[in-house]
């Protein structure tokens, strides 16, 4: 028996999880210091059990936990109290980290697992099984697809990827054996916009589960639970943690859903997050709140300065008016998020690849990094790193050239993080 999990975690007071949408009458601060308003009291609170005078929650490094009887033991085991057994089924630590996210998402329930990857593979095989069918998005992340391409097909689980950002191809790729409809948005790297509604109205309709990847987006900007989605995953290693010191995943929704999937992916495959890495990110979401409303307000305005660049071909960020699914930010999300992609244009003997190494080479207060949600903010080149295991031919189908480089913006000073892109742009296209 794995020890009794969390039972509903209600929300701060104040704090509701289907939170207006952007109000495009107000500037776009004004609306980011609403949406932070709504979460920093939960990001400090929610989850923090005082029990013996810290105002931390302390790291419990234990790997098994003692009994003080032989019926206390036999009542944990069989499920009669909740009493710790053993740290891979349950810890004190992870708990409170479990606790804090269940209610920054307005779930029911949190499973905390080692990676963003474990959470996902956990997720996916917790609703599927040999012989069963996924649709998911054509762009999204390259380990994501992997998993989906090349890995559970040995398994008997296959995909259908398709153009994400028009629902109805999820419904003509359906077929009898369809059991997930897989959501990633806005996806990785140009930041498309999935209508989250109405694919979860295709998938009711055929009876199938809906998981969608908020990592990109974070409960900060949506809330995929309250438009109707099975379960959401993170990578906690992204912007929840912020610091870039801690890798773990997270796997959210009703009780009953998340508990199959922590069974399978923690319990059964070992995806265990460590106490201290628990602590660690449950730190870092103490901030979360400010952190994002800083590095949301500094994309946006970054996206709109490198529209105007002439050295830049295309900007990808939803809060610009020309992004195709700006309409939809505007509905579904409470911010457009802290990622933006950008295409260069490359000029006279310059191509577009050469000129975007030379920028990854330029910057100097921005990283050269592959993560994201990062307090600094990191710059990649996404068809020689973090999509290079996609074949030539789906990266060109998805849309990423190989021009194409992403920003992950943090918390730095946006005039700061202007100046070093200009800088570089001048000086390499």
């Amino acid at each position: 028996m794995i020890r009794a999990r969390i039972s509903k975690s209600p929300l701060p007071h104040g704090h509701d999880s289907i939170a207006p949408v952007i109000d495009l009458s107000k500037t776009y601060a004004e609306q980011l210091a609403r949406r932070a308003s709504e979460l920093e009291t939960c990001c400090v609170h929610a989850g923090e059990e005082n029990r013996h005078g810290a105002l931390d929650t302390p790291i419990v490094q234990s790997s098994a936990f003692g009994f003080a009887s032989a019926a206390e033991a036999a009542g944990a085991f069989s499920g009669e109290n909740d009493a710790y057994i053993y740290g891979r089924w349950a810890n004190p630590t992870v708990e409170a980290l479990e606790r804090k996210l269940t209610a920054l998402e307005g779930a029911e329930d949190c499973a905390a697992t080692a990676s963003g990857m474990a959470a996902i593979s956990g997720a996916v095989l917790s609703l599927c099984e040999a012989g069963s069918h996924i649709v998911a998005p054509r762009a999204m992340y390259a380990e994501s697809a992997r998993l989906l391409r090349e890995r559970l097909p040995r398994l008997g689980i296959t995909t259908t990827f398709v153009d994400a950002l028009d629902p109805q191809s999820y419904a003509r790729a359906l077929t009898p054996a369809t059991r997930l409809l897989y959501i990633e948005t806005p996806n990785n790297p140009l930041l498309g916009v999935s209508d989250i509604a109405a694919i979860v109205a295709i998938a009711k309709g055929h009876r199938a589960a809906t998981l969608a990847d908020n990592t990109f987006a974070t409960p900060f900007a949506q809330n995929p639970l309250a438009l109707g989605v099975d379960l959401v995953i993170h990578s906690m290693t992204k912007a929840l943690g912020g610091h870039g010191d801690a890798i773990g995943g997270a796997i959210c929704g009703a009780h009953e859903a998340v508990e199959r999937a922590r069974d399978l992916v923690v319990k059964g495959f070992g995806g265990v997050i460590s106490p201290f890495t628990a602590w660690l990110v449950a730190r870092g979401l103490r901030t979360f709140a400010l952190r994002q409303r800083q590095a949301c307000e500094s994309a946006a305005t970054l996206a709109a300065r490198l529209a105007s660049s002439r050295h830049v071909a295309h900007v990808h960020h939803p809060s610009l008016a020309s992004h195709v699914g700006h309409a939809l930010a505007s509905r579904q999300m409470h911010a457009f998020g802290s990622l933006l992609s950008f295409e260069l244009k490359g000029s006279g003997t310059t191509s577009a690849i050469d000129a975007g190494r030379r920028v990854l080479e330029g910057v100097r207060t921005i990283t050269h990094a592959v993560s994201l949600g990062d307090v600094r903010s990191l710059l990649t080149h996404p068809a020689s790193t973090t999509h290079s295991t996609m074949p030539r031919q789906d990266r060109e189908k998805a849309g990423i050239g190989d021009g194409l480089l992403r920003l992950s913006v943090g918390i730095e000073g946006t005039d700061d993080l202007w100046r070093d892109l200009e800088a570089a742009l001048d000086a390499s296209c």
